[in-house]
């Protein structure tokens, strides 16, 4: 089964096969995005998610719309519930808890991103939960961490305010601007995967589980790498450049003839083969732009002559020009556009995920963004679309056998 494919070219996603993750089952008590992502992924893997939502209402992101899909669910949802099966527990109750517990028992990790203190007061903290079952891997996600930062809300907008990441994020005469998409939920995401894998093969080396705590401030703070160091070397307090890089230049976007295109000359050779791709060799040896340095020092000078090189043609010109050359550069695209360009690449790109047949008229196809990693024994699989809130509650706790677990 191959993950590489665009729109036009839809891969085999019948699941056939064992994924890297099959035999292990998650419970699954997040919402939103951080988590949900984190288990989406592990999902693709192989992971049986048992997604674990509110009666009547479920992930908020469900009602998040719009846009929706033909039948009127989030979109947002749909981007991180995949392979997941729904079930609705009442956690108010105690029969709900305990059912909770129950499911518990039946699964390796736990993952839940309550306001710390939740799961405790409910009686499915890690230290209960521990007890019951020693092997089991419990990832908690917060937004600031379960001290003194516990009581504040985990918003993904306000930890880029409070983070740092608006403060270099925009014009310099502008105001701070947050990134486009919910960046620092997206990397803790990641890093929830990877604190879940790294204890699972503890897990397997030792018998034991233990807890992985991830918050969005500290994700933040190490995925600002360059400009984090730079405060933590050096005292520098770096702000706002636009698109452009404190420590490269050419390293940012220039307008065309049409549509911006973006820079990445990374060394002095790709500066050389712009200045020859661009009509004007002598540049590479003019004393402000010979090295990084130097054009760092020049940056605005250079700019303005680099904008009016660019000037006299197209993005789409200067991008096949500067590539041919050894040039990293490539137009600011639109999505739909960057979408096309994957698969023109042959990169993973967009599938269908057929309704699942067990479900019958409770499941329905839906398109999904294609899992990012190629693995070459255990690739990705699409077993399940998102699933309708509650769908799969008598299956999981009832165990219906007309319903197998995937």
């Amino acid at each position: 089964m191959s993950t590489q494919h665009d729109v036009a070219d839809v891969p085999d996603i019948s699941g056939a096969g064992r994924g890297a993750l099959d035999g292990l089952r998650i419970a699954d008590f997040s919402r939103v995005l951080a988590g949900p992502y984190a288990t989406m992924l592990l999902g693709d893997l192989g992971a049986d998610v048992v997604k674990v939502e509110r009666p009547g209402i479920g992930d908020e992101t469900r009602a998040w719309h719009p846009p929706a899909d033909s039948d009127g669910t989030s979109t947002y949802f749909l981007s991180v519930n995949r392979n997941k099966r729904s079930v609705v527990l009442d956690l108010a109750t105690e029969s709900g808890r305990e059912q909770a517990r129950a499911l518990v028992a039946e699964c390796d990790v736990v993952v839940e991103n309550f306001r710390p203190g939740t799961m405790e007061r409910l009686g499915l903290g890690y230290d209960e939960l521990r007890a019951r079952k020693p092997e089991l891997v419990y990832c908690s996600i917060s937004g600031f961490g379960s001290g003194a930062g516990a009581s504040i809300p985990g918003y993904d907008l306000l930890v880029q305010a409070v983070g740092g990441l608006m403060s270099v994020t925009g014009a310099a005469d502008g105001e701070p601007v947050k990134a486009g998409v919910a960046l620092v939920d997206v990397i803790t995401g990641l890093h929830a995967c990877l604190g879940v894998l790294a204890a699972l093969r503890h897990r397997d080396a030792t018998g034991r589980g233990q807890r992985v705590e991830v918050n969005l401030l500290g994700s933040l703070l190490s995925a600002m790498v360059n400009q984090a160091s730079a405060f933590a070397v050096a005292g520098v307090v770096p702000g706002r450049m636009g698109n452009a890089h404190p420590s490269i230049a050419p390293y940012e976007t220039f307008p065309t003839a049409d549509r911006p295109i973006a820079l990445a000359v990374g060394n002095d050779r790709q500066f050389a083969a712009l200045a020859v791709a661009a009509g004007d060799a002598g540049l590479a040896l003019d004393d402000r732009f010979r090295t990084n340095a130097d054009r760092v020092a020049h940056r605005a000078e250079l700019r303005d002559i680099l904008t009016e090189r660019l000037g006299a043609a197209g993005a789409d010109h200067w991008s096949t020009v500067l590539l041919a050359a050894g040039v990293p550069a490539g137009p600011v695209n639109t999505l739909d556009d960057a979408f096309a360009f994957a698969g023109r690449l042959g990169l993973p790109g967009i599938v269908d995920i057929p309704a699942a047949p067990a479900d019958g008229e409770a499941s329905r196809p839906s398109r999904q963004v294609a899992h990012p990693i190629a693995l070459s024994e255990t690739p990705a699989q699409y077993r399940l679309p998102p699933p309708r809130l509650g769908r799969h509650t008598t299956q999981i706790l009832h165990g219906r056998p007309d319903e197998p677990r995937p």
